[in-house]
């Protein structure tokens, strides 16, 4: 699916900088919050797809100290004061099983994940889906109350809902003011999981 142009992306990276967060990105999990009420206090949450932060700092903010925030990414995230870092792949096993005693339950899993992009929008949003699935697998795994997941809107993008869908009692999709036009992502938003 084409892009849809720019929504003032400049304004959100200055904001950002304006207000001490890492990244625009700080924008769309506020606004998933305020839309959908996905974090307490007090709550676990895994962020997954972390670089550089901005949601790892936006969740904390959310759960407060008696809370807690772990980040994983693949790249190096400096570290933010009351929140985990994991540096690694989330197919390698030996970082599942690092998590999973790190965290054998979280209340909320958030994944930001974005494929390197290669240009052919075909293979980018398979991609997309191949990494919203790796997202479902550890909100399943961690048997989180609340899953919010970046997707690319495409040929595989119902079926990846009806997935979802089967996990979760509530889905739903958002598209954030904060997102490029020119992206095609929109935010999977699911609630009520399913034991």
């Amino acid at each position: 699916m084409p892009g849809r142009g720019r929504r003032g992306s400049d304004g959100f990276q200055r904001r950002a900088r304006r207000e001490g967060y890492r990244a625009r990105s700080a924008y769309k999990l506020q606004e998933i919050q305020r839309r959908s009420q996905l974090f307490r206090k007090g709550d676990t949450v895994l962020d997954l797809g972390a670089a550089p932060g901005g949601w790892s700092q936006v969740a904390q903010e959310m759960v407060g100290p008696e809370g807690r925030v772990i980040g994983i990414d693949l790249a190096h995230i400096a570290p933010l004061e009351g929140v985990e870092f994991l540096q690694g792949d989330l197919r390698d096993a030996e970082l599942r099983r690092q998590l999973g005693e790190l965290a054998p339950t979280a209340a909320v899993v958030i994944s930001d994940m974005s494929p390197d992009l290669s240009g052919n929008y075909s293979v980018d949003q398979a991609r997309s889906i191949e990494l919203a699935e790796l997202a479902l697998a550890v909100a399943s795994e961690r048997h989180a109350r609340c899953f919010a997941v970046k997707v690319f809107e495409g040929e595989d993008f119902q079926q990846y809902r009806a997935e979802v869908q089967a996990e979760f009692g509530s889905v739903r999709t958002l598209s954030s003011e904060a997102s490029r036009k020119a992206s095609s992502e929109v935010y999977l938003i699911a609630k009520r999981k399913r034991r």
